[in-house]
């Protein structure tokens, strides 16, 4: 991106100032080495976005924001409802509530190693990964009402867990507000029998050892310890979150002339809030927010069964937490020294709340919440908390990942699966794919330095490092 198109406020955010239809300013937290790496579509979309009936604040970009569709990947808004606020299909993204859960175990590497191998083999069996894959639970319509409704309750319930998992997801395990007659027959159909499968792309489950702490109080807090080995899931709504987003993408588009939208992008298709049509969006992007959490858990229960299988004596892994990237949430925030409800898109973007935010179970009040930042196979991943600055400077949001450096196309001319899963075998770190196209499209070179955004991430206010992870075995779709 060219940096003269935007004033730097400081070593870490830069301001794109509001010109033609801009309502607000567009503001990317990065530093100059970033910023320069990013696609300049990504300020277009930044601007665009800023331009969109009843934003408040500031569009903002995320340090690993990268283009997307309609809003950049990365990307945060808020809108008020009561100053005509819109809710975009493309401000949540196709893969609703893609998150990242990440669980804790006894075992350092020491114990893991004897077993590395069968390990890696019995959660590959496990837990079913790749485009199209299909797990053992199929529901009928019926019950996946009841998962779109409940989520990671409605797991639970069926023996999917246990209830103290619940107190470490964000929503309880269940947003509120889902309507599942307001999701298509077709979408339903797409996840009758996806349930507890990771899917493709960039999702994975990954064993790691936890190899630096940065916040010795807060990891202490929460359960985290030197050479201790975690595990973290990274998947959505799959199917059924695609489905949702695309047929309701298309209702927006034919929509914008009766709302009187002159959108400078046909991709940001939006409705307003207190539509019919923005609150049956609403209605089925919460149901597929639930499908997301429910999916996570079941996949939690299938990996507790291959570890308990794997290690009798020491089988218990307990949920540190589990937070989505992909919605729009409703949060209370000052506007003109009033609170008011806004409506908050995050793009591959994590909610970051501080110590103290209500909305944090009594467990998490002293560290705030934890955000879990992932890698790419062969490079780290990161723990970090919100910090209560969050709140005004990005509506309590931070980074989600690294970020793409460059596309899935570009990365297959680089790179050759096999080899990459060779390489990465002689670092000591396991593959287990069913694709080798998957592999090489996901490469660790081509994600933008995950080391780099979570530091800016920090410099910048918007959360604080508390623990750095290695990866040691990657079940990838």
């Amino acid at each position: 991106m060219d940096t003269r198109k935007l004033r730097r406020l400081s070593e870490t955010e830069w301001e794109a100032q509001p010109h033609g239809k801009m309502r607000v300013p567009g503001i990317i937290f990065a530093d100059e080495v970033l910023v320069r790496e990013m696609d300049e579509k990504v300020f277009e979309q930044m601007t665009n976005v800023a331009t969109l009936p009843g934003i408040v604040k500031a569009s903002y970009v995320m340090p690993d924001g990268h283009w997307g569709y309609g809003f950049p990947i990365g990307g945060v808004a808020a809108f008020d409802p009561d100053e005509g606020g819109i809710v975009s299909g493309g401000g949540v993204g196709f893969d609703i509530s893609c998150g990242v859960r990440c669980l804790v175990s006894e075992l350092t590497r020491e114990d893991l190693e004897p077993v590395k191998e069968d390990l890696a083999h019995q959660l590959s069996r496990s837990i079913p990964a790749g485009m199209g894959r299909s797990g053992r639970i199929f529901l009928d319509f019926p019950e996946m009402d009841d998962m779109l409704l409940g989520g990671a309750q409605w797991a639970v319930e069926q023996g999917y867990g246990t209830k103290a998992d619940l107190g470490r997801i964000e929503e309880q395990g269940c947003m509120k507000g889902a309507h599942p007659q307001d999701v298509s027959e077709k979408a339903k159909k797409r996840q009758q029998d996806e349930m507890g499968t990771l899917g493709s792309g960039n999702h994975y489950l990954e064993v790691q050892e936890v190899v630096e702490i940065f916040q010795t109080d807060i990891a202490e807090t929460l359960g985290i310890k030197l050479g201790q080995i975690v595990i973290s899931i990274h998947c959505g709504s799959r199917g059924l979150g695609h489905q949702i987003g695309t047929e309701y993408l298309r209702e927006m588009a034919l929509m914008a002339d009766e709302y009187h939208f002159k959108l400078p992008d046909r991709e940001l298709a939006c409705a307003p809030i207190n539509s019919p049509l923005g609150q049956r969006y609403l209605g089925a992007m919460r149901a597929g927010i639930n499908c997301a959490l429910a999916n996570r858990q079941i996949i939690t229960h299938l990996l507790r069964d291959a570890w308990e299988r794997t290690f009798p004596a020491k089988a218990s892994l307990n949920l540190l937490y589990d937070v989505s990237h992909n919605t729009c949430k409703v949060e209370k925030y000052p506007v003109d020294g009033k609170l008011k409800d806004l409506y908050i898109h995050r793009k591959g973007a994590t909610r970051a709340f501080g110590p103290g935010h209500p909305s944090l179970p009594p467990t998490l009040q002293k560290t705030g919440q934890p955000v879990l930042i992932g890698g790419s196979m062969g490079t780290s991943s990161y723990i970090l908390t919100g910090v209560a600055e969050a709140e005004i400077r990005s509506f309590n949001s931070s980074c989600h990942g690294a970020g793409r450096a460059m596309s899935r196309h570009q990365a297959l001319k680089q790179w050759q699966g096999k080899q990459l899963v060779a390489d990465l075998e002689e670092q000591g770190i396991l593959i287990r794919s069913p694709s080798y196209r998957g592999v090489a499209e996901e490469a660790p070179l081509a994600y933008k330095d995950v080391t780099a955004v979570v530091n800016i991430a920090e410099k910048a206010g918007l959360s604080r490092k508390v623990a750095k992870l290695s990866p040691i075995i990657c079940v990838k779709g």
